[in-house]
């Protein structure tokens, strides 16, 4: 995730418990920077009341580690944009920041909120606020809310992470490819659960699971085709690309370049 510096210029009275409160909330910041596990867990105290909001829990020190690790996100395609400076009031610390997913074409992102709680050098408590905010009034699907996402047992973060996870898996793997590809084949590889990435692709990206498969083997077919550049037996090409359906090769491909796949392949040619 790429996490520009906090501005941690102090809006504070030079007081004990501020300056040891700004302190530890820049540890903090830094640790969750470098993706540092065992620095933020270093920072908790083991009495620690931590308050997910987003999914009305509260995690026990016993499951931070593994909440954690869930919700660090993986990668450098996530963006986290502080929308506010560091604000210190006594023996709290305030970081507001904007989270915008990959993968999501600039639909969605997280306004996040977490109040930090400082004592004889360690966090005793978190509050942390996240709301989702929709960049896409132009799509026309249902609205959603936070408390449908917490049900399926993900924070803010951890869309995030599950949206870069989903990336990886398809840009590296190529499942696609394989026209017997299916949700639970997905949910098996990558350790979410069905539900999870139907949410995430129906309400983020706004497609359904076919909808999205068709897209990445067009996308493959559309190279390979422009790589060759020139005729080519279109039924090996879509059966290549994972189509196991030529009417759905050649609907997809009209939507997609507005032409046929034998115009394509003329326009490459005489190109």
């Amino acid at each position: 995730m790429e996490v520009p510096d906090l501005h941690t210029t102090p809006v504070f009275q030079a007081e004990p418990s501020s300056t040891q409160t700004h302190e530890i909330a820049v540890r903090y910041h830094e640790a969750w920077k470098r993706h540092d596990l065992d620095g933020v867990m270093a920072l908790y105290h083991p009495a620690i009341e931590y308050n997910d909001f987003f999914q009305n829990r509260t995690i026990e020190y016993s499951q931070l580690r593994d909440y954690l690790r869930a919700s660090m996100p993986v990668g450098s395609e996530e963006l986290q944009t502080y929308t506010d400076r560091l604000r210190i009031d006594g023996d709290t610390a305030f970081l507001q920041y904007r989270v915008t997913l990959n993968g999501s074409d600039g639909l969605v992102s997280f306004r996040t909120v977490e109040a930090l709680s400082v004592k004889d050098g360690l966090i005793v408590k978190v509050n942390e606020h996240a709301v989702l905010v929709s960049h896409a009034p132009r799509v026309t699907r249902a609205a959603y809310k936070a408390d449908a996402v917490s049900r399926l047992g993900l924070s803010a973060r951890q869309v995030g992470a599950l949206s870069n996870d989903l990336q990886q898996y398809f840009e590296q793997s190529k499942p696609y490819l394989d026209p017997r590809l299916d949700l639970s084949h997905v949910a098996a590889s990558t350790g979410y659960t069905r539900n999870q990435i139907s949410f995430f692709l129906n309400q983020v990206r706004g497609q359904t699971f076919y909808t999205f498969l068709n897209q990445l083997r067009l996308d493959e077919a559309l190279e390979r085709l422009n790589a060759q550049g020139h005729a080519s037996r279109i039924d090996e090409i879509a059966s290549a690309s994972g189509f196991n359906s030529l009417s759905t090769f050649y609907r997809c491909f009209k939507q997609k370049t507005g032409c046929s796949p034998k115009a394509y392949l003329q326009q490459l040619e005489h190109n």
